[in-house]
């Protein structure tokens, strides 16, 4: 019998425990939370400390509805500030170096016309996802554990309707082991390749600005690329993002406090917000014995 991709079933236990704990309405103990899982306590312990990098008892603090309006209030970054000291020159996530080079409006407008986008499938730590690159970078990731993999194929693949699409993994497998790569590995330097309208591609580079762990809001974003009044215009930008996880469109959260939308569903937003917070807070010495009253 094959054994399911690691990381995947990893995703797939998170994404029944977000369920299970929005139906409990309530923290629930080490024993019943791993029953519902159908594992025993310690498999389950190891499970979430190996995803997470805490335990599960603090885990399902950040996987609470309200987490995101604790996030807003704690993590919130200010966009102006972080362009102000250069970030918005170079985007950092998980000990990554990214660089990224935009297409040019008129190759955008031509649908992708000449351009080779190399693809394939990968197990990630928020499940299957479909990784898209050219010569010049990864332009392209999609999630399909909510929607399916015949449609993010079907919606990457009709962004760029005139371009050569080439199912071939093996040139795109390096940039994956770096792009997901947790805070204990190695530096690295990767790129990406922007593909977009001018419009969508300056919201994309406000959020390269938004660290790990940190969230930012929709105004906060209009207000950084010099277009306050339009909300609601960068909302439809975050929301046609292509290149997930690494461009993170999912550090965008409303200003109520909402998390607001995410293409590819919200339990992954909500998976990848959490996974985020825990290793940042497991990485701060105490933090979680701090945080938890142990």
């Amino acid at each position: 019998m094959n054994a399911e991709p690691q990381s995947s079933y990893h995703y797939q236990v998170m994404r029944r425990a977000i369920d299970r704990i929005d139906r409990a309405g309530g923290t629930l103990s080490l024993g019943d939370l791993a029953a519902e899982m159908q594992m025993s306590p310690a498999h389950f312990q190891r499970l979430f400390s190996q995803w997470a990098g805490v335990s599960p008892k603090r885990y399902q603090q950040y996987l609470t509805l309200g987490h995101a309006k604790a996030l807003l209030a704690e993590r919130s970054t200010t966009l102006a500030t972080a362009h102000e000291v250069g970030l918005s020159g170079s985007g950092r996530l998980h000990d990554l170096f990214l660089r990224w080079e935009a297409m040019s409006p008129g190759d955008y407008a031509r649908g992708g016309e000449g351009l080779i986008i190399r693809w394939g499938w990968f197990d990630t730590p928020f499940g299957r996802a479909l990784v898209m690159g050219t010569d010049r970078g990864i332009c392209a990731i999609a999630f399909a554990e909510e929607v399916g993999e015949a449609q993010a194929l079907a919606d990457l693949t009709g962004r760029w309707p005139r371009a050569q699409y080439v199912e071939d993994p093996e040139p795109l497998r390096d940039w994956v082991a770096a792009a997901f790569v947790d805070g204990a590995g190695q530096r690295c330097e990767m790129s990406l390749h922007l593909i977009g309208a001018p419009f969508q591609i300056k919201v994309w580079e406000a959020l390269l600005a938004v660290p790990s762990g940190q969230v930012t809001t929709y105004s906060e974003i209009a207000r950084a690329i010099g277009h306050p009044r339009a909300v609601r215009a960068v909302g439809t930008a975050v929301g046609r993002n292509p290149i997930s996880f690494l461009i993170p469109c999912h550090r965008a959260l409303r200003k109520s406090g909402g998390l607001g939308g995410y293409h590819w569903g919200l339990p992954v937003k909500r998976a990848m917000l959490a996974w985020e917070a825990a290793r940042a807070d497991a990485a701060i010495p105490g933090a979680e014995t701090a945080a938890s009253g142990a």
